[in-house]
């Protein structure tokens, strides 16, 4: 599904995240800048989701939704 993502690994690339959403690029660090998809910046030029969280994230359902979207 995802390039080289390991189902054991414990985070997530932003380009992971983007697949498994599909989605674009911009909207996904769009999300990541708003504090809306669950991130950890170790360094100026690397960006990682936790997958525990971000799995938490997704499975949060309507929680996550627009209210034009409800």
């Amino acid at each position: 599904m995802v390039g080289n993502s390991n189902d054991d690994s414990l985070v997530l690339t932003p380009e992971e995240v983007r697949q498994l959403l599909r989605c674009s690029r911009g909207l996904i660090y769009e999300g990541i800048r708003r504090g809306t998809i669950p991130s950890i910046r170790i360094s100026p030029r690397k960006i990682i989701i936790p997958r525990r969280r971000f799995m938490e994230w997704l499975n949060q359902g309507d929680n996550n939704l627009h209210p034009d979207d409800k």
